[in-house]
């Protein structure tokens, strides 16, 4: 089914790449300007700066399985991009759904770059509550998956239009 909403696939994919440009270069700065482990507050007792490597996937998955993941979260970041793009060149998708499938294809293509240029994917957001709750550090691919899933999920839930 031909979505009517859906056309100019190639501003999509142009989203895509703003969104991989944006998170390598803010990789690049974090990565070049803090030592590995580096905490700078920027919020006190909320958010920070960091610079960590994640060798697994979200949240540290997988972190010490020995290599092999690499691999198999950079297939299923390709499948997944492949499909998503498949989708929105044959016009499949709804706007939203359009932006939400950019902002994952960039988020994941995003963290695969890493993985195939380091062996693991640069994270340097931390947010938390003083020293009693952390979440795991993430980066801004990470953010844009995850905004990518939240605005599926609204588009998942709108009524068919008649």
């Amino acid at each position: 089914m031909t979505m009517p909403g859906a056309r100019g696939w190639p501003k999509w994919f142009a989203l895509a790449a703003l969104v991989i440009v944006l998170d390598q270069i803010s990789k690049l700065y974090f990565n070049s300007r803090f030592q590995y482990g580096e905490i700078r507050p920027v919020v006190e007792g909320f958010f920070n700066f960091t610079l960590v490597y994640n060798p697994g996937a979200a949240f540290s998955f997988l972190h010490d399985a020995g290599g092999w993941q690499k691999y198999l979260f950079t297939i299923l970041a390709f499948a997944v991009s492949g499909w998503l793009g498949w989708n929105i060149v044959k016009r499949r998708f709804s706007g939203l759904m359009n932006l939400a499938a950019a902002f994952i294809m960039g988020g994941a293509l995003g963290n695969v770059i890493d993985r195939l240029a380091y062996g693991h994917v640069i994270d340097f957001i931390m947010v938390h509550y003083y020293n009693e709750w952390y979440y795991p550090a993430f980066n801004l691919a990470d953010s844009f998956i995850c905004v990518g899933a939240a605005l599926m999920v609204a588009d998942s839930m709108k009524k068919p239009s008649r």
